[in-house]
């Protein structure tokens, strides 16, 4: 079973490595770190580098594709080799999946058009534009199209296919193997539940991020 997961720069780490982790687990997986060009690709913090080792044209029909997020989602939206490579792949898949704005490129790519899908919460307005139905769902399934929202929601993403594919005891055993068990020390992982001066701190930093990778 291909996993291919396309690499690009600015990517989030979490987006790609949280499911990563889960979908290696499937029997007989085998986890394609794709690019149009081969190579490192510094991660959004710019502190980290992930290696695409093969080219987007070695796996062009993979059983899943998984596509991560990240401020680099952006460059990507107009026409390119791995939009190109998105809607092509998508025709074969068994699953075409996303988390955070790695949903962007899907439906930069046409595959979202009509369905309702998830993204970062900062991004839905982009989502719609693409001519998705954004929700703040944490992963939405749509046949099979699977989208995570920000994020920490790939891990649920991933589990989630896990169950589709292997059953849910077996999903149960990798969330069991992974210890995931989310307990974390503040309730504000959504703009629903976070405090408003801290949503609109963030906006404004997401805001201003985006606007520098412009110049």
């Amino acid at each position: 079973m291909d996993i291919a997961i396309p690499l690009f720069d600015r990517i989030t780490a979490l987006d790609a490595i949280g499911p990563y982790e889960v979908l290696s687990r499937l029997p007989g997986a085998r986890i394609r770190w794709v690019a149009v060009t081969p190579g490192p690709y510094r991660t959004d913090n710019r502190q980290l580098t992930l290696v695409a080792e093969e080219p987007l044209s070695a796996v062009p029909h993979p059983d899943i594709i998984m596509v991560p997020g990240g401020f680099g989602t952006r460059v990507l939206m107009t026409p390119n080799p791995l939009l190109d490579w998105l809607r092509a792949a998508h025709e074969t898949s068994q699953w075409t999946t996303s988390v955070c704005t790695g949903s962007l490129l899907l439906g930069a790519a046409g595959i979202l058009r009509g369905l309702e899908a998830t993204t970062h919460w900062a991004a839905h307005e982009q989502l719609a534009e693409l001519g998705a139905k954004p929700t703040l769902k944490r992963v939405v399934v749509q046949g099979k199209v699977v989208t995570a929202a920000g994020v920490s929601s790939g891990i649920d993403m991933a589990l989630t296919l896990v169950a589709r594919i292997a059953g849910d005891e077996f999903a149960q055993t990798v969330q069991l193997g992974i210890e995931y068990d989310p307990q974390p020390p503040f309730h504000a992982g959504s703009p629903q539940t976070a405090p408003p001066h801290i949503v609109s701190a963030l906006r404004e930093r997401t805001r201003a991020r985006l606007e520098s990778l412009k110049t």
